[in-house]
């Protein structure tokens, strides 16, 4: 089969590589589209290694259709439309993945479309909801609002109930962000995110994906019982946290990530596919919620597609398309 194979951060190639197959409780994939992530371009430039037992090849998430099943699988059956979440690997033509962390494709949505939904759905539902615990009435503040994260977090907390606040870095993007949903749309080049939030209330959950640079801020930002989720170090690894602060409002600083997660477990990725399937899934079958797509780039186009997820300019996923 062919697959990406990274050999520096711009050089993408698509090659042949050893065919891969199912092993017991395992589906094999024959890959669509693959969605990108920012945590793809931190491994294809050698900073993000895949987790123990992963593919080496870049991808997180795929759509496409079920050409083997392992073993000891069930639920799922030759030729079926899928997508699924995964730890490695989607970056090829084919792709095996842990049954567990497969989808349908929800009703109504293009199959290379699909390809952007799981990583985004996963991340949003399992830290907003089984992590903050993030409801009606209450203000998020997301920042990136734009990104793909950003598009569908906007989405899914107002299906909550909650309000939204966002940060973006363009009238455009901050336009888009308020036809999604958001009450309240920050410019951060220009404006104070933490003053803004502040006349609002103060956030109860802030989805933070810069990390270091914005710590002091987002807890000046929260409300009291407030939760501060940093799924994200854009801004860099170590920053300074005041304790009186966090302490003075009862508030919680929470670092999550999923990649690395066990299959298993009531925290692992098969509980969290499977919430999102249970919850999610309806709110696109429906249209409440939208999969959110900026650019569609053939695979073979791939270093392109980083250096466009980079950028900053496109907003919502980019999607691969194979074949």
């Amino acid at each position: 089969m062919r697959a990406i194979v990274a050999e520096a951060a711009d050089q993408l190639t698509w090659q042949e590589v050893p065919d891969v197959a199912p092993g017991p409780g395992e589906v094999l994939i024959r890959v669509a589209a693959a969605g990108v992530n920012r945590a793809d371009l931190l491994q294809a430039a050698g900073l993000y290694p895949p987790p123990p037992g992963a593919s080496a090849t870049i991808g997180l998430e795929v759509a496409g259709a079920i050409e083997a099943v392992g073993d000891d699988t069930t639920g799922w059956v030759v030729g079926e439309q899928v997508c699924a979440l995964l730890a490695g690997g989607g970056y090829a033509e084919f792709v095996v993945v842990p049954a567990a962390q497969v989808l349908p494709i929800p009703a109504g949505v293009d199959p290379v479309d699909a390809a952007g939904l799981p990583e985004v759905a996963c991340t949003v539902w399992s830290n907003l909801v089984q992590t903050a615990g993030l409801g009606e009435g209450q203000l998020m503040l997301v920042h990136g609002g734009a990104s793909g994260v950003g598009s569908h977090a906007i989405q899914v907390a107002r299906q909550l109930g909650a309000w939204v606040a966002v940060t973006a870095g363009s009238a455009e993007k901050l336009d888009f962000c308020r036809e999604l949903g958001a009450e309240i749309a920050i410019n951060y080049r220009d404006e104070d995110f933490v003053e803004r939030v502040r006349d609002a209330g103060g956030a109860d959950v802030i989805l933070d994906i810069m990390g270091a640079a914005y710590l002091d801020r987002n807890v000046d930002a929260l409300a009291a019982d407030g939760r501060l989720v940093v799924i994200g170090m854009q801004g860099g690894v170590k920053g300074e946290l005041n304790l009186g602060k966090l302490i003075g409002k009862r508030a919680r600083v929470i670092g999550t990530a999923l990649r690395g997660r066990p299959v298993d477990g009531p925290h692992g990725k098969g509980a969290v596919v499977a919430a999102v399937a249970e919850h999610v899934w309806p709110m696109i079958a429906d249209g409440r919620v939208r999969p959110v797509i900026g650019a569609r780039l053939p695979i073979e186009r791939a270093a392109e597609a980083h250096r466009l997820l980079s950028s900053g300019e496109v907003t919502g996923k980019v999607v691969l398309t194979v074949g």
